[in-house]
């Protein structure tokens, strides 16, 4: 592929796909205790099967279907099929709370949604009864749903329908913390994704990628794994492998062997613990090998000069230990590409020395998600790399990091002043503060905005939780933390009359109102914030990254 083709919008590219490799693999999951595949063939005749039904069933253009399902091929057929008749799909955590589903029903005003089994139907029912109820309920494996894929007529039809939607209809709209609590919808149009796919063909070009098999296991409604595994590697041929689970996914990386990976901080920090624990357990001498190995792979990541003996002794040292731990990954991993949230430097230089092509990415679900990203041939792990062909970036007067382009979203649904905050002659103002070296590359060196993104790429706003916490009665004041960790804690004040005791009980009865990723897993009890101590404004609001400052060495035992 010498220059990426032109589409108006997703579903036409993958129908144009489908008829250039019919009887190319596209997809692979893990179902009745084997893998199965589907065809590009396969996949356009199950998506305009889809499609016929969905219209019939009264889903027309512009209408919101709710999307909550694990990944697996019905994902994509479900949103390929709405995206061609104009529809617009809403993609949603499995692990939402009712309430979550609730605000998600209310705000987009869904009145369609597709998931993945029974005990999902039951939550969606659940919130939408508290919003007037569904029109249309639909079971991926269900006898209704098998008979919506059956259609056995060519896509012909439903292609045409695709070809009329032009690349500013909104592709999909997905929710994303604000820092106000409550999720937004981001609006985004088919040219804001092709224009994701266009800058990420440049930047993967110089590793010449063809019939690459891709492991995806981050939620397909995550933004990044939306428009990546999704559409990005699979426009390039790629076979999309889904894990069974991240629970599996060592052992998938065993059995599927995929030379392509997307990873968060979390896993590659988990992996390196792993190694460094394994390594300690050997004898001396083989721990000697491993440091030896390393330290050679530091100077090449380094250009420092190697001696006659390391130049003999490398490919011995990459083959005995390097390798050995490369097939951790399945030993045909061509590269990995990190992004989520902030990768500590000292892991990604650990995957780097050992000879992977790591790649940092940057970005926001407001932007397709992906801005910048280190290039393949200039690999700067400290930095997140220039931006996208197609992206321009400036800083502000302040720092902070400025996107135009046509990867910027629509604006935020049913939300014109935040919509007119956010983007200004515009111009996206994300929210993070950056730096750009003597090479182009961007540097995220603060936030401007309050999120929390835990290192495993999940989009936390504190504001909600804490919020909530400070509701219970025997809570006075709350911080919440853990930017760049595993998960959450919280710094909580109790309220006159109450102790350490009361002050846990409330935690633990907000903990069972919050999703898994937004539960506290620690806390402290702190002295109270004050006007006198400098922890609040003289209106009396918290100053959340003051707080956190105080109590840093409180947060670094919590986080242990």
């Amino acid at each position: 592929m010498e220059s990426y083709p032109t589409w108006p919008n997703m579903a036409t590219m993958m129908f144009d796909l489908a008829k250039k490799w019919p009887e190319k693999r596209l997809l692979r999951a893990y179902r009745d205790n084997a893998w199965h595949s589907t065809t590009w063939s396969e996949f356009a005749r199950m998506a305009a099967s889809c499609a016929r039904h969905l219209r019939a069933e009264g889903i027309a253009a512009g209408g919101r279907v709710v999307i909550c399902a694990e990944n697996r091929p019905d994902y994509p057929i479900a949103e390929v099929a709405l995206m061609a008749i104009g529809a617009v799909p809403v993609p949603t955590y499995t692990t939402n709370t009712v309430d979550d589903h609730a605000h998600i029903l209310r705000d987009s005003g869904a009145r369609a949604a597709i998931v993945s089994s029974g005990s999902l139907a039951d939550r969606l029912s659940a919130a939408a009864r508290k919003n007037g109820g569904l029109d249309i309920l639909l079971e991926m494996g269900s006898e209704r749903w098998n008979t919506i894929l059956a259609d056995t007529w060519p896509p012909d039809d439903i292609e045409r329908q695709a070809a009329t939607v032009p690349p500013s209809a909104m592709a999909c709209l997905i929710y994303t913390s604000g820092t106000g609590g409550a999720p937004r919808g981001v609006m985004l149009p088919h040219r804001c994704i092709l224009s994701n796919c266009r800058g990420a063909f440049d930047l993967v070009r110089p590793l010449q990628l063809k019939d690459e098999i891709y492991l995806s296991f981050l939620p397909l409604s995550h933004s990044y794994e939306h428009t990546v595994g999704n559409f990005f590697f699979a426009s390039l041929g790629s076979e999309i492998v889904y894990s069974r689970g991240v629970e599996h996914l060592a052992a998938d990386m065993l059995t599927i062997r995929p030379t392509i990976l997307t990873a968060v901080p979390r896993v590659l920090d988990v992996i390196r613990g792993r190694v460094m624990t394994q390594v300690a357990r050997q004898p001396r001498w083989k721990q000697e090998l491993f440091n030896r190995a390393m330290d050679i792979g530091y100077k090449r990541l380094d250009e420092v000069r190697l001696s006659m003996f390391e130049r003999l002794i490398d490919p011995v040292l990459d083959r005995v230990v390097r390798a050995k731990i490369r097939d951790r990954f399945g030993g045909r991993l061509r590269a990995a590409v990190c992004g989520g949230a902030r990768l500590e430097s000292d892991v990604g230089r650990f995957f780097l020395a050992l000879g992977i092509i790591l790649l940092q990415g940057y970005g926001q679900t407001e932007a397709g998600p992906v801005i910048s990203a280190t290039r393949p041939e200039a690999i700067r792990i400290d930095t997140v790399g220039p931006p996208l062909l197609g992206v321009e970036l400036r800083l502000a007067g302040d720092g902070e990091i400025l996107v135009r382009g046509d990867l910027v979203m629509d604006g935020y649904w049913g939300r014109p002043e935040e919509t007119a905050r956010a983007i200004q002659d515009g111009w996206l103002h994300t929210g993070d503060i950056g730096s750009i070296d003597e090479h182009g590359n961007l540097r995220i060196t603060d936030r401007k905005k309050d999120m929390i993104v835990l290192s495993g790429g999940e989009n936390i706003s504190p504001a909600k939780i804490e919020g909530m916490l400070m509701a219970e009665p025997e809570i006075a004041q709350a911080v919440v933390a853990g930017d760049g960790r595993a998960g959450l804690t919280a710094l909580l004040v109790p309220a006159e009359g109450h102790d350490e005791v009361s002050v846990a009980l409330a935690l633990t009865r907000t903990n069972h109102r919050l999703s898994v990723t937004e539960r506290i897993r620690r806390h402290a009890v702190v002295k109270a914030f004050t006007v006198e101590n400098g922890l609040l404004t003289p209106t009396h609001k918290i100053r959340r990254m003051m707080v956190i400052r105080a109590n840093s060495e409180v947060l670094a035992r919590l986080h242990g």
